[in-house]
């Protein structure tokens, strides 16, 4: 008996690491949830929102999701990852495959209106380049986005 609790004990103890992995990162329907959330609070007031977004307010940053607004001219109005940006014209920023995301989002934001979009950007919580999908949604000027990490 002793033996089968210890192998029971092993066992989960062996699976810990890589459920506490797949819990850290978010979720697709967590990062279109944050978009929906984030376009409502805008029309509210979207002064409020860009503060509390670049601030990392809780509201707006969830593990490694965190909301992002661009004007549809490539100008970030709004980083919940790096408040560096905010009012930096991207729109010729190439991620590390020499993709122009920032451009294409605008473009998908003009033409589809909501979208995903894949690209390469850094993860704030490993601080390593990786594969992300970002959801975002037109808003007057404004894509609003979230996206997770793969």
């Amino acid at each position: 008996m002793k033996q089968l609790i210890s192998v029971c004990t092993l066992a989960l103890a062996a699976t810990l690491p890589f459920t506490v992995l797949a819990q850290s990162k978010a979720t697709t329907a967590e990062a279109t949830a944050m978009v929906k959330k984030g376009v409502v609070a805008i029309k509210a007031g979207k002064d409020k929102v860009y503060a509390e977004v670049t601030a990392k307010d809780a509201k707006w940053v969830d593990r490694d999701l965190y909301l992002v607004v661009y004007g549809l001219d490539g100008t970030v109005r709004a980083h919940g990852a790096n408040a560096k940006l905010v009012g930096e014209n991207l729109m010729d920023m190439l991620d590390i495959d020499g993709k122009p995301y920032v451009k294409e989002r605008v473009e998908l934001a003009k033409s589809k209106g909501s979208f995903w979009q894949d690209y390469k950007f850094t993860n704030p919580t490993t601080k390593k380049i990786e594969p992300k999908s970002m959801y975002c949604e037109k808003l007057d000027d404004m894509a609003v986005c979230a996206g997770v990490y793969k």
